[in-house]
């Protein structure tokens, strides 16, 4: 980890709120007096296809982006955009995983099979994986789109930030009328 950096990958599926975990973390961070720079990269984003946000901090950044057998940390949202990811992820590094399976447009037209059995075939990788099913507390919560924040409130256990750092970077990012789920749906996924 040269300069004190660590890279986080953010991966998901359109529609999933991979942007906003993307800038409350990146709040969280700031709020600790690190040098971040987050990047963000859209597919076909709107079809439902894949997102993918960087977010790098440290003492200083010089460039957003993450090559592959960098990434300290992956957050992913969806099983097969963990999958596709691993590439990315360090060596001992971790992979946080919503096991939810969302299938993409070749697999809904037809074309194509969802992937069997990755969670089996991420753990024969050798990854430090966390898979939980973060659908169910986002539901928990009061609304399935809250699956954002689970992970981020499971994200947070790896970082040494105060829940009030945690919470002003929520209620910066997130509006008023969402904010008593959102932190609720964080405490859940902090505490699963």
């Amino acid at each position: 980890m040269a300069n004190n950096t660590k890279n986080i990958m953010i991966v998901g599926v359109g529609g999933q709120g991979t942007l906003l975990a993307s800038r409350i973390l990146g709040n969280a961070v700031i709020s600790k007096g690190y040098d971040v720079k987050v990047s963000e990269v859209h597919g076909m984003s709107q079809r439902g296809g894949s997102v993918v946000t960087y977010v790098k901090f440290g003492d200083a950044v010089h460039s957003p982006i993450i090559d592959k057998g960098e990434a300290d940390i992956i957050l992913a949202f969806e099983c097969l955009e963990a999958y596709r990811a691993l590439p990315w992820l360090k060596k001992g590094g971790k992979m946080i995983v919503n096991d939810q399976m969302i299938n993409p447009m070749p697999v809904i037209t037809g074309a194509a099979s969802y992937p069997e059995e990755l969670d089996t075939k991420m753990a024969a990788a050798g990854i430090n994986l966390d898979a939980f099913d973060a659908l169910a507390l986002a539901e928990e919560a009061g609304n399935a789109k809250a699956v954002n924040l689970v992970l981020l409130g499971r994200i947070s256990k790896y970082f040494d930030f105060t829940d009030e750092e945690w919470m002003d970077a929520i209620e910066k990012s997130v509006p008023a009328k969402f904010l008593e789920l959102n932190k609720k749906a964080f405490e859940l996924g902090k505490n699963a």
